[in-house]
């Protein structure tokens, strides 16, 4: 991929990127944690919204975490590439996957793991140990799924005779034993292990998530396993797990899992590179239709907001708890309606942000 290309689809991602925090409501999740949650994505709402009142303010700084996680890869590319064609797409690809383009514009906890993560990796790559422990620290306060990235860093810390980066990673472990934190483990076998793909499937788009699980897999029998794929493949592992007996939040483990794009394009670029010419067609002929597929599932985020609109029968739209509530409250403010009862769950918490709260709770917190 040529820089001058790289950088327009670039120009083009950041509008996009932009108009999607500017004009989408306020989604479930987000209004919880604004009214409910003290953890540091709350707290960044709050002062997001003390710089501007509208939904971008809200979003600002979650819109910084991402913009500087693909420079972070881009970093991270650099180290695996020595082609630049090689840098730009991987970075494309990795910008574009939709769980990025989605984390970018929301407020969410992983969009601030995945810039910690890459940092840890690429000071690791290049040699300065000294400021892995306060990355570390940081996803042990941060994100209580970090127990998955500390038990990753053991794995390739023992493996590869790495004694400071084992003492570390182990240490940070006894303390999320000591202190009952990291993942809930339980339930009974059930049905959640189809949906894991299928989340993972949204969050790479079907194709794309394919292909990366067959990298990794093929890494695991013969490639060579760097730190970034020991990281990866163990989150990939544990949610597959997991999902045998419980539900599985996929914000606990996509960070982790998506910072392999660059060894997934590696795999592919080694798979093309030992072939003549005349057997490469049908990869670079997949490789389109992989993205064609990816671009596909970038616009239908992008262009949610119209789809939604057009369609008939709207509650099957993916985003109808986000716009469901932003309608009814301009519903209910054009016919002078101060407040609503009709709410459950967190919709409740949507209404009260466009300022229609509970008739019977009008003048006390939610709890």
């Amino acid at each position: 991929m040529k820089k001058q290309h790289f950088f327009l689809a670039f120009f083009f991602y950041a509008i996009a990127v932009f108009y999607l925090a500017t004009t989408t409501p306020i989604s479930p999740h987000e209004a919880k944690i604004l009214y409910t949650s003290d953890d540091i994505v709350g707290h960044l709402m709050r002062w997001g919204e003390n710089l501007d009142a509208g939904f971008l303010g809200l979003r600002a700084f979650f819109l910084f975490f991402g913009f500087l996680t693909i420079g972070l890869f881009y970093a991270l590319s650099r180290h695996y590439f020595q082609k630049s064609k090689d840098v730009y797409l991987s970075t494309l690809i990795f910008m574009l996957l939709p769980g990025i383009l989605t984390a970018t514009t929301l407020a969410n906890v992983a969009i601030i793991v995945l810039p910690l993560v890459l940092l840890f990796v690429l000071l690791y790559e290049r040699g300065h140990y000294l400021l892995l422990p306060p990355i570390m620290l940081a996803l042990f306060f941060i994100h209580e799924a970090s127990i998955i990235f500390f038990v990753a860093v053991l794995f390739y810390a023992v493996m590869h005779k790495e004694k400071q980066l084992a003492i570390f990673s182990l240490s940070f472990l006894l303390a999320f034993i000591y202190l009952a934190k990291g993942i809930e483990v339980g339930g009974r076998p059930s049905g959640h292990f189809v949906e894991i793909f299928g989340l993972y499937a949204t969050v790479f788009s079907p194709l794309l998530f394919l292909y990366f699980f067959f990298a990794m897999y093929r890494i695991l029998l013969r490639g060579e396993k760097t730190l970034i794929w020991y990281i990866s493949f163990t989150a990939l592992a544990f949610s597959l797990l997991l999902s045998i007996r419980q539900r599985v939040y996929i914000t606990d483990f996509a960070p982790y899992v998506m910072i392999a794009i660059v060894l997934m394009l590696d795999v592919f670029n080694h798979a093309i590179g030992v072939r003549l010419p005349e057997f490469q067609k049908r990869y670079k002929q997949g490789f389109i239709v992989v993205m064609s597929f990816l671009l596909f599932s970038v616009i239908l985020i992008v262009g949610h907001k119209a789809l939604y609109l057009i369609l008939k029968d709207s509650k099957h739209h993916f985003a109808d708890r986000i716009y469901r509530p932003y309608l009814l409250a301009e519903k209910l403010k054009s016919q002078g309606i101060e407040c609503y009862d009709g709410a459950h769950g967190r919709e409740r918490y949507q209404l009260r942000y466009y300022g229609i709260p509970s008739c019977s709770k009008k003048t006390t917190q939610y709890p």
